[in-house]
């Protein structure tokens, strides 16, 4: 009995506790703040992750964009030309190692000089005037008007690398500017110091102060120049490297022999003085028989 009397007296205070103004008001707040931090939470969560996956896609994005930049300074020489079919080369490059004929090609005659020629000479087979385009990006160093070579450009490059456009009609940049590969620089035109050409532009690549063959770099990139020189003076130096044992061993005698060559004159000078007694012995052979013919005169 007394257990249901505790049971009923328990629900009638649950009964009134509800029966409360406030307690339906309180659990729906309590209900909502739950819900609302569950739902802010979450949206933070997400945040977080969309935040996450934003960065690593700028992050690929970036190293991307270097990629693209990387590969497009990686430029190749073209011929300074904006149609390159449309010219032929009209005067080489004067090589050391070329053949006499081809030398004698690539001289240019001037003030009753012959010169060898520092670049190629670029012209039409009509001789018509041409638009001339810079061969790699780079930045004008110079643009100016010789009296004798015509329009001068010069257009620096990285590597200390520098490409000079001669006997241009005209220049159609300055000094500073900053050039794209094969965007118009001037035209083609005629010179006092080559006239034989005729309409023409001279085109030479400098790596470091010293020009190069430009035919031999044509759609390869700057780099190419260095690994070239590299290669040569490693050329040079097992050259000169693989005959020096030999060497070594073949002027020991030859250094042997250069005295006794010397010595040679001393040898003939006794050869001379052998040749004397041979005539004082044919002389006194000689006398006998004079004395007997005489001899005989006397009989």
């Amino acid at each position: 009995m007394r257990e249901e009397e505790k049971k009923r007296t328990s629900q009638t205070k649950v009964q009134q506790f509800f029966r409360k103004r406030w307690v339906f008001p309180a659990i729906y707040l309590m209900s909502a703040a739950v819900i609302l931090t569950a739902v802010l939470w979450y949206q933070n969560i997400s945040n977080n992750v969309a935040e996450d996956l934003q960065n690593n896609q700028d992050e690929i994005a970036l190293d991307e964009q270097e990629a693209v930049e990387v590969n497009a300074t990686k430029e190749n020489f073209t011929m300074p030309a904006v149609d390159a079919e449309a010219v032929n080369v009209v005067k080489k490059f004067y090589d050391p190692n070329a053949t006499t004929e081809e030398q004698e090609a690539a001289l240019v005659f001037y003030n009753n000089t012959y010169r060898m020629n520092k670049g190629i000479d670029i012209a039409r087979e009509d001789q018509k005037q041409f638009d001339v385009v810079a061969s790699l990006s780079g930045t004008v160093t110079k643009a100016e008007k010789d009296p004798i070579l015509g329009f001068v450009v010069e257009i620096e490059h990285e590597n200390d690398v520098v490409t000079v456009y001669q006997s241009l009609a005209e220049a159609s940049v300055q000094a500073g500017d900053k050039v794209e590969q094969n965007e118009v620089i001037g035209k083609s035109g005629e010179n006092l110091y080559n006239e034989e050409d005729g309409n023409h532009v001279h085109f030479e690549i400098r790596q470091a102060g010293t020009a190069v063959n430009p035919e031999s770099f044509m759609g390869k990139p700057v780099t190419s120049i260095e690994e070239a020189a590299e290669e040569e003076a490693t050329e040079e130096e097992v050259s000169e490297e693989t005959p020096a044992p030999a060497g070594e061993t073949e002027e020991a005698p030859a250094e042997e022999e250069k005295p006794a060559e010397e010595e040679k004159p001393a040898e003939e000078a006794p050869a001379k003085d052998t040749e004397t007694p041979k005539e004082d012995t044919d002389k006194s052979e000689k006398a006998p028989e004079s004395d007997k013919d005489a001899d005989k005169g006397a009989e």
